[in-house]
């Protein structure tokens, strides 16, 4: 483990709806264009349910659609992921006003205190950092788990803790929170054993993230309080 100050918490943090919103269609025409590329099919992600997924499903699905076995999907998964990352740190527009009311001011908060903060999402790592950079929020984050480490969004959870455990930022004692727009956010934190705060700035409604029982929900980053993240 590294040597260093154990801190008094680890807040983690979903990008899509919760510190960024109306960020463009650049993404999704990564990822189709990712996809025609390595596969030669012509794609959309109309239909598919991507707010909380994975880049990886979403192309996955994608691709089903477009009639794809799994076995073709399997073989062009590599591809898709490096073909979507390029293409989008080629194209993404500045983000700076897509930044959520309140994220800002909250990122900063927990840096003066010399909290740690890191990045849970269904992006590809340099699809993550090239909307954190653009949007002016990269120098908030020490490290990120992205799409193609894990399977799913909780194994995601799971990589960031250990990562910042074993980095010497936390202990096994400290109190580790998720803030996240989505239920797959709430069950990512409630399956490893971390506080699920939930934000309404993405495009789940109030009543439905209510359903999977945050630890607190909140209409936006401006209502969170210090207090709030760690209980």
């Amino acid at each position: 483990m590294a040597s260093g100050l154990v801190l008094p918490g680890l807040v983690l943090f979903d990008i899509d709806g919760t510190l960024l919103r109306r960020a463009g269609p650049h993404h999704r025409q990564a990822l189709v264009e990712a996809v025609r590329r390595a596969s030669g099919l012509t794609t959309s992600t109309d239909g598919i349910p991507v707010a909380g997924m994975l880049d990886r499903d979403i192309a996955s699905s994608m691709l089903r659609a477009a009639g794809a076995s799994q076995t073709a999907i399997r073989r062009a998964m590599p591809a898709i992921v490096k073909e979507a990352q390029r293409i989008y740190a080629s194209t993404c527009p500045d983000l700076r006003r897509s930044v959520c009311p309140g994220a800002r001011l909250l990122l900063y908060k927990l840096a003066r205190r010399g909290v740690p903060a890191g990045l849970v999402t269904g992006n590809l790592t340099r699809i993550g950092w090239t909307k954190m950079e653009r949007a002016g929020l990269r120098h908030y984050f020490r490290f990120g788990a992205f799409a193609e480490l894990a399977r799913d969004r909780a194994g995601l959870v799971r990589i960031a803790v250990a990562h910042a455990r074993r980095a010497g930022w936390i202990d096994r004692n400290s109190p580790v929170a998720l803030i996240g727009d989505h239920p797959n956010d709430v069950r990512a934190a409630r399956a490893n054993g971390v506080r699920a705060i939930a934000v309404g700035t993405g495009v789940i409604g109030e009543e439905e993230l209510a359903r999977v029982d945050p630890d607190v929900f909140v209409p936006d980053l401006r209502s969170l309080k210090l207090t709030d993240l760690f209980g």
